[in-house]
């Protein structure tokens, strides 16, 4: 009890202490003796409280009891946290205990622990220590060998008479008597005896330390090992003869510490690693234990050898060396053998170790080795950083893939010394490994297995001194979001390994663009898909055209084809984009102070070069023909189109001939024989220039055009361009309909289009990183039950396309779902410079209906529908309009994408396409493709022979090292199939042009720059022929509405022979020629050429024939000519049954839906005509009918006057006043 309240009494004191110290504190000190204001108790009171025996009653009754019932004392200083804030000085001198860590390592043990086993640097120093001690002791082993001779007495006398006695076989064929003392005793001095003593004592007390320290209690463990075991057999025997004298000249096998150097050298190697925090390949420690191992055999079977032979036929530590050589080598050449037993038994001891150690070693090497070539093994730290190398980083490497990637990187010149790391963290393809092992590929790819999230792959790659990072997605998976993901997370990986690296990523879904927004370059795929299939609607094969502009090439493909579309489509195929400050341009530099239009057209017109572009030095942007008002100045970046970079071509200047005055019109521009004809060679990288005429056209010069019937009539002037740009002289061009179209003035039936039009930006986008593009929108957002085509609502009762009644052909395009990337396929069609009246209705066959987002984002879009249905139900393709449709774009479905066998993934889209193409011959169907391969199937023709030759064209070009082997193929030239996979290019172009995807975005419409144009056509019309040549037009068009022309777009009749024995056709037979000759005219009479033309044609249709014939290699009986036409009627007889039972089921079906079968052609085709794209075509190129001109037309918003700016934007603002309250809603 007296302990309880002993102990409660120092409770109830300790709680008036702390009571007492902050009213000390606040009140003003009563004692001026005081130095200072402490707030704590006295002393006396202390020592008064701590002296009472009664301290307890003593304590109670000084408190005031009332006080302590109705008051709640504060707590201490130390538990306040404003005191912990402030500070309090009674925190300070609490009771606090220091607690010192990992005390166990202050030890004795553990500190030599430390620094002979655990610590890096100092146990590296041990062993090396360690690994001198053994090397020297086989040193002293070898000398003591080379002083040793057994004949000699000396040392000890017990040995010495037995050296005196012993008797030498005369001869190998005696069989000499074994003496073993002189195997015991061995010839030592005294000097070398006490070095080996000391060696072998430092030895004995290092081993024995290392053996405490690593002591883990089992002692059996330790002593039995090898090691030491073989450091007391070579030195205890030394430490002994230190107190036994006579032991001096015994035999101590001290060769045997060549085996423990090479444990030495081994773990010092390992610490050596470990120090300095670099990793060496596992192949590389395996040879050198490999080879440790035999030279460690070689030596104790050569020091062994030598000292049992002092007993018989004596050898020198050579002879024995050389033994050991030729026996471990399986060569034996039988002149140095071991003449006694001993040494004859220790043969067989080495020959049986050898055969057990050795293989092992061998078989975790050849491991090892596999291993390294499934890995890849490194990329050495110095090649990094004296070669430049670039990495690409893939999910999975497909053969189609790297070829596209090394083809097109290795096109560049000044790449050719480039080395490419690929990671991959799958094994490696077998046809791969065989790509990579041809000798071209071999020296310059290096392949690494490892993954891109591993700092450890990403050093093997040597990711930090990489000159660039390709991350390209796995479009084959199933889950493209996955893919995505994984893209994305390889991109981190990266930038956070190496944030000095160029980053060139690809990503597939628009939504997860934002994510690698940091990367230097990147593509989406969906967004150009999207965007390239729209435009393809509107501009014929823009596919092709950027297709083309976006590869590599020289332009030879089909120089030697005797037909001339082929060789002129190959030619042209050769431009590409390239840029070059203009006052360093000798193609641009004469035009500093004059007009962008002015410089595009003379450029042209005098070198033959497409400038398109430009970019000033303050700006970052890139205009697209920026119009006649845009000054160019010196400093500007022009980006034309040409053939090759004029850093690789050759001016050849020839003097102007003199050229007839009497013409028959006065005042002409100059005949066609006048105008600048191109010498293009595009041989060895370089272009050779012929510049006929230099000089601008005359400004005063007028044209004239004969009329049928020769009345020579005036015709219309081409004006010349302006050197600085007049406001008024720019107007429209009068080729075109007015594309600015008056909002206030438009006809009724106009009116009944686009009246209730607005323009503005779409409220919603799908996906975060859309750039804002103006379009033609809807005053209210159309509701959600309006957009399905097929049902009626409470707005409208439309069930069909029919009903609808559009005055326009409608576009269909054909997808498996709703994703953001449809988004981008409907603005570039409802951009605002699309003029109203030639808006088509955009109908969505969908194979699951999309989701509330989607719709959200699309019901501001004037007549854009949406349709459950998929594209091999008749039903569903004649609900959605198909027979009123212009255009069918088939989307490749992502369930299709991956099959068992890769190129199958595209079997049921080729299918499906092709019966649509029986049923709707003059449908405009546009495909995409997973693999380019397969667009030798579409609109496939079994007995084409002309489509055959193709083929062999194909071939032809893909052997001679072609990257445009399938450009001649005819939907490809024609623009009707795609492939993403081909715009892989744009991705890897663009670490030597990093222009080319701002350009391509432009081109496309996924990016509108304020001042920059955009890609429309024109179509040249029977009134248009006048002009005659291209160059013409591109002085045309730039004098008059200010446009570049950039491509044509022609398609040619042709007679292709489906019938096997049309092949086998004789040319030579002067009838059949006939025949031919009059049906090629047929075809060809709506085409408007020249008479020369017309009369090549025939010459060239032959050689054309001769030309698929030989290619087709078709070696069938030639038969009669009545035979023939008898199998043509037969055939067309055939053709037609087939046609007209296709017709029939259309038809039914139409009836049966209850849809009107008026409209439905089924004669109509374009079987018989072929398409194709030339990229800036000579000015010398003679115009056709019906070709369709790509040209860059200036942005009409950006010299608009102000009061039209502002009136416009106010309309905007009230039109589009919704715009606000559905921005926010995103999906992500």
């Amino acid at each position: 009890m007296n302990v309880f309240f002993n102990l409660r009494g120092s409770i109830v004191r300790q709680m008036v202490e702390d009571r007492a110290a902050p009213e000390a504190a606040m009140s003003p000190p009563r004692r001026s003796s005081s130095s200072h204001g402490d707030s704590r108790p006295s002393t006396e009171t202390l020592q008064r409280n701590n002296s009472s025996n009664s301290g307890v009653i003593l304590d109670i009754s000084a408190l005031k009891m009332a006080e302590v019932d109705t008051e709640v004392p504060p707590l201490p200083p130390r538990y306040r946290f404003r005191d912990l804030l402030l500070g309090d000085q009674t925190f300070q001198n609490d009771d606090r205990v220091q607690v010192e860590f990992y005390v166990n390592e202050n030890t004795f043990k553990e500190r030599l622990k430390l620094f002979f086993i655990k610590n890096q640097r100092s146990s590296l120093r041990i062993r090396l220590f360690n690994f001198s001690l053994k090397i020297l002791t086989c040193v002293l082993y070898t000398v003591r060998v080379t002083l040793d001779d057994p004949k000699e007495t000396h040392g000890n006398p017990c040995h010495s008479a037995i050296i005196r006695n012993a008797s030498w076989p005369n001869s190998a064929a005696e069989s000499p008597e074994i003496n073993w003392k002189l195997i015991l005793w061995v010839t030592r001095p005294d000097p070398l005896w006490a070095i080996q003593v000391t060696v072998a004592l430092i030895s004995f007390l290092e081993t024995m330390l290392i053996t405490y320290l690593s002591y883990k209690g089992n002692i059996w463990e330790q002593l039995f090992q090898i090691s030491f075991i073989l450091e007391m057999i070579n030195t205890v025997p030394f430490i002994i003869t230190i107190f036994w004298p006579p032991l001096r000249n015994i035999f101590v096998p001290v060769f045997l510490n060549c085996w423990l150097a090479k444990g030495a050298l081994e773990n010092m190697i390992n610490d050596f690693h470990r120090a300095i925090q670099r990793t060496h390949s596992a192949m590389f420690n395996q040879v050198f234990i490999l080879f440790c191992t035999l030279l460690c055999l070689v030596f104790t079977g050569a020091c062994g050898i030598q000292h049992l032979e002092r007993a018989g036929k004596h050898l020198t530590l050579f002879d024995s060396f050389y033994f050991c050589i030729v026996t471990f080598s399986t060569v034996g050449y039988g002149d140095v053998t071991p003449q006694i037993w001993p040494s004859q038994l220790l043969v067989v001891i080495l020959i049986c170790v050898a055969l057990v150690v050795l293989p092992l070693q061998f078989e975790e090497l050849a491991y090892l080795w596999m291993e390294s070539q499934k890995l890849g093994g490194n990329y050495s730290r110095h090649r990094a950083q004296t070669e430049k190398h670039v990495v690409l980083c893939v999910s999975s490497l497909k053969i189609d893939l790297l070829m596209d990637f090394l083809n097109e990187f290795y096109a560049h010149p000044r790449l050719q010394d480039y080395y490419v790391v690929i990671l991959c963290p799958t094994d490696i393809d077998i046809q791969v490994r065989r790509i990579l092992q041809i000798p071209l590929w071999s020296q310059r790819v290096i392949y690494l297995q490892g993954s891109a999230l591993k700092d450890q792959d990403l050093m093997r790659a040597k990711m930090d001194d990489a000159e660039a990072c390709f991350i390209l997605s796995s479009r084959n998976e199933g889950d493209r979001t996955a893919a995505d993901h994984q893209t994305i997370l390889r991109a981190w990986a990266a930038k956070d390994f190496a944030p000095n690296c160029p980053l060139y990523v690809q990503i597939l879904k628009p939504e997860n663009k934002f994510h690698v927004k940091f990367a230097d370059h990147v593509v989406c795929e969906e967004e150009f898909k999207y965007a390239m299939l729209a435009l393809n609607c509107v501009c014929p094969a823009m596919s092709t055209l950027v297709t083309l502009l976006v590869h590599t090439s020289r332009g030879q493909e089909g120089q030697l084809s005797p037909e001339q579309w082929q060789r002129m489509y190959g030619r042209c195929s050769g431009n590409e984009v390239y840029h070059i400050r203009l006052c360093d341009s000798k193609f641009f530099g004469e035009y500093d102070g004059k007009s962008f239009t002015y410089a595009s057209f003379h450029a042209h017109k005098k070198y033959g070069v497409c400038l398109i572009g430009v970019k000033r030095e303050d700006n970052k942007s890139i205009l697209l023909n920026p119009g006649p008002r845009h000054i160019m100045a010196a400093t500007d970046t022009c980006y034309y189109i040409n053939i090759t970079k004029e850093e690789n071509s050759a001016f050849i200047f020839k003097q102007e001939e003199k050229h007839n005055k009497s013409l028959s019109v006065a005042g002409l521009y100059d005949a066609p024989s006048r105008l600048p004809v191109h010498s293009i060679i595009a041989s060895m990288g370089t272009v050779a220039i012929d510049l006929q005429n230099p000089d601008p056209p005359e400004e005063t010069s007028k044209l004239t055009l004969p009329t049928e019937n020769g009345a020579g009539s005036r015709r219309p002037s081409i004006a010349p361009v302006l050197e600085i740009a007049d406001s008024s002289a720019i107007l429209p061009c009068d080729l075109l309909s007015d594309q600015s179209e008056d909002e206030t003035n438009q006809s009724d039936e106009e009116g009944s289009v686009g009246s209730d039009f607005v323009k503005g930006y779409p409220p919603n986008s799908p996906y975060i990183g859309s750039s804002p593009t103006l379009c033609h929108l809807l005053p209210q957002k159309a509701p959600f039950c309006c957009l399905r085509l097929d049902k009626g609502c409470t707005h409208n009762s439309f069930e069909d396309a029919k009903a609808y009644g559009f005055k326009n052909k409608l576009i269909i395009v054909s997808a498996e779902t709703a994703g953001n990337g449809l988004y981008n396929f409907i603005v570039p069609l409802r951009a605002y410079y699309r003029p109203r009246k030639e808006l088509n209705p955009i109908v969505l066959l969908l194979d699951y209906p999309p989701d509330n987002h989607f719709l959200e984002a699309i019901c501001c879009f004037p007549m854009v529908y949406f349709m459950a249905g998929t594209i091999d139900n008749l039903d569903n393709l004649l609900q959605c309009g198909i027979i009123y449709a212009d255009n069918l774009v088939v989307v490749d479905k992502e369930s299709t994408m991956s099959a068992e066998e890769d190129y199958m993934a595209d079997a049921k889209t080729i299918v499906n396409v092709q019966t649509m193409f029986r049923l709707f011959p003059s449908l405009s169907i546009i495909t995409e493709l997973t693999h380019p391969s397969n667009m030798r199937f579409m609109q496939f023709r079994a007995k084409d022979c002309y489509s055959l030759a193709l083929s062999k064209l194909e071939k032809i070009e893909r052997d001679k090292g072609s990257n445009l082997a399938f450009m001649f193929r005819l939907p490809f030239a024609a623009g009707r199939v795609f492939s993403i996979s081909m715009l892989d290019t744009l991705l890897y172009q663009s670490f030597v042009k990093d222009y080319m995807i701002a350009i391509a975005r432009l081109l496309l419409g996924l990016d509108t720059t304020p001042g920059s144009g955009y890609l429309c056509v024109m179509k040249i019309t029977e009134e248009d022929l006048w002009i005659r040549t291209y160059g013409r037009l591109f002085q045309k068009l730039c004098s008059s509405s200010a446009e570049i022309p950039i491509g044509i777009y022609r398609t040619e009749s042709h007679m292709f022979s489906t019938s096997e024995s049309q092949v086998s056709i004789n040319v030579e037979q002067g009838e059949q020629h006939r025949d031919r000759k009059e049906s090629w005219k047929e075809k060809t009479a709506h085409r408007n050429s020249s008479a020369s033309e017309q009369s090549e044609h025939p010459l060239l249709r032959k050689k054309s024939m001769q030309w698929a014939r030989r290619l087709s290699r078709k070696n069938t009986n030639k038969p009669s000519s009545r035979a023939e036409r008898i199998s043509q009627q037969r055939l067309n007889l055939y053709r037609r049954s087939e046609r007209q039972e296709l017709s029939e089921l259309v038809k039914n079906r139409m009836k049966h839906l209850g849809l009107p079968t008026v409209g439905y052609d089924e004669m109509n085709d374009h079987q018989n005509t072929l398409s194709y794209v030339l990229i800036n075509p000579p000015p010398d190129t003679m115009l056709e009918l019906n070709d369709i001109v790509y040209i860059i037309r200036s942005d009409p918003l950006a010299h608009m006057p102000e009061e039209s700016q502002m009136g416009q934007s106010r309309s905007t603002r009230n039109q589009t006043h919704f715009v606000s309250e559905t921005r926010d809603e995103t999906h992500l």
